[in-house]
C-alpha cells in the first residue's frame, strides 16, 4: 500500500512541460504586451483571407475546381483509365520491376491522390512488390497531379503562351510512368524484379452516367471544401504568423533564388509548393499571356505534382496503413520524388526548351 492520496500521481510528460511554458510564456505576453496576441491573429487572418475567401469562395476558380474533377470522372467513366492501363502496365516489363508500380500514378492521372493510394496500394501489396518497389511507387506518384483540375488549369495557362501542349503532357506526365522507375531501380531502390500483371482489375465504374456526373461534381466539392481551402487556410496562416515574427520573407527568398534558377515563376511556383497546383494555376492564369513561355511550363510542372501537405499528411496517412511502409518510409519515398519532379522542371526549363 502507497501513501495515502498517492494513487494516481505519475510524472510530468514532455508535452505537459510544454504546455506549462507555454502557459508561463501566455500569461508574461498579456502582462507586458497584450496586444501581440491580437496581433498575431490578424496577421494570420489578413495573410489567408484573400486566398480562402476572395480566391477559393468568391472567385470562378470554385466552379473551375467542381466542373474540372467532374470532367475527369467523366473521362474515367468512358474508359480512359484502363486504356492507359493497357498502355503502361505491359510496358512496365522493360523497367524490370513489378508492373504494378504504374498503378497508383496512372489512376492518379485524372487526379486523386488519395482514391490512388487507398486503390491501388493493396494492388501492389498483392501482386508481391517489395518494400523497395512500393517506396518507387510512391516516388512515381508524384509525378501526377493530387487534382485532375491542375491539368484543366495548365492547358489554359500553356495554351496562352502558345507552348505545344501535347510535348509537355507526353514528356513531363506520362513519360514520367516510366522513367521515374527506371532511374529509381538503377540507383536507389534496386530490390526489383519484373513481375507481369496478369489479372489487372478494371477501374471503370459501373454505375449510369448521370450519376457519375453528379458523383462527381460532389467529390469536387469536397475536395475544394474539405481538403484544398483547409490547407490553403493552414498554410497561408502560418505564412503570416511567419510574417509577423518577420522570419517569412527570408524562407521566402530561398525557395525563390530555387525557382528561379530552375526557370519557374517564383510566385506561383512557391504557391504549388505551399498549397497545391491548384491554387497556383488558378493564379498564374490570370498572368499568363505576359509571362515568358518557359516560366508558365515549369510552373505548370512544379505544380502538377503535389504540396507539401499531401509529402507530409496525405500520403504517409494513406499508404501506411495498407502497404509495407512506415510513415518515415513514405514521406521519405515522396520526398524523393518531388526532387525529381523539381529536376525535372529544371530540364524543361533550361534544357528542353526547344521542344515547345
Amino acid at each position: 500500500m502507497g501513501e495515502p492520496g498517492s494513487e494516481g500521481k505519475r510524472k510530468f510528460a514532455k508535452i505537459e512541460i510544454v504546455g506549462i511554458l507555454l502557459f508561463v510564456g501566455t500569461m508574461v505576453l498579456l502582462f507586458i504586451k497584450p496586444s501581440v496576441m491580437g496581433d498575431l491573429f490578424n496577421a494570420m487572418f489578413i495573410r489567408a483571407k484573400p486566398i480562402v475567401v476572395d480566391i477559393y469562395l468568391a472567385s470562378n476558380v470554385a466552379g473551375a475546381i467542381i466542373i474540372s474533377v467532374m470532367m475527369g470522372r467523366i473521362l474515367e467513366r468512358l474508359g480512359f483509365t484502363d486504356a492507359l492501363m493497357r498502355i503502361f502496365i505491359p510496358l512496365m516489363k522493360y523497367v524490370r520491376v513489378n508492373a504494378a508500380i504504374a498503378i497508383p500514378s496512372i489512376y492518379n492521372i485524372l487526379g486523386d491522390v488519395n482514391a490512388a493510394g487507398r486503390i491501388a496500394a493493396p494492388i501492389l501489396k498483392k501482386s508481391g512488390a517489395t518494400k523497395d518497389e512500393q517506396k518507387i511507387a510512391v516516388a512515381t506518384l508524384m509525378q501526377q497531379p493530387s487534382s485532375f483540375s491542375i491539368i484543366v488549369f495548365g492547358i489554359i495557362c500553356l495554351s496562352a503562351v502558345n507552348a505545344k501542349v501535347f510535348l509537355v503532357f507526353l514528356f513531363s506526365l506520362f513519360l514520367p510512368v516510366l522513367t521515374t522507375p527506371l532511374i529509381l531501380r538503377l540507383t536507389i531502390w534496386r530490390n526489383t524484379k519484373a513481375i507481369a500483371l496478369t489479372d489487372v482489375p478494371a477501374f471503370t465504374p459501373t454505375k449510369p452516367m448521370l450519376s457519375t456526373i453528379f458523383d462527381g461534381a460532389k467529390e469536387g466539392a469536397e475536395i475544394l471544401f474539405l481538403l484544398i481551402i483547409p490547407a490553403c487556410a493552414v498554410v497561408f496562416s502560418a505564412i503570416g504568423a511567419l510574417e509577423y515574427f518577420k522570419i517569412w520573407p527570408f524562407i521566402q527568398k530561398g525557395i525563390e533564388t530555387v525557382l528561379v534558377w530552375l526557370n519557374v515563376e517564383p510566385q506561383t511556383g512557391s504557391v504549388a509548393i505551399l498549397a497545391g497546383g491548384t491554387l497556383s494555376l488558378a493564379q498564374l492564369m490570370k498572368v499568363a499571356a505576359e509571362t515568358p513561355a518557359p516560366l508558365v511550363v515549369g510552373t505548370f510542372i512544379i505544380a502538377s505534382s503535389s504540396p507539401l501537405q499531401v509529402i507530409f499528411g496525405q500520403i504517409p496517412n494513406v499508404w501506411k496503413g495498407i502497404t509495407d511502409l512506415n510513415e518515415k518510409e513514405c514521406i521519405i519515398a515522396a520526398c524523393v520524388g518531388f526532387v525529381i519532379r523539381l529536376a525535372t522542371a529544371g530540364i524543361f526549363g533550361r534544357l528542353l526548351v526547344f521542344l515547345w
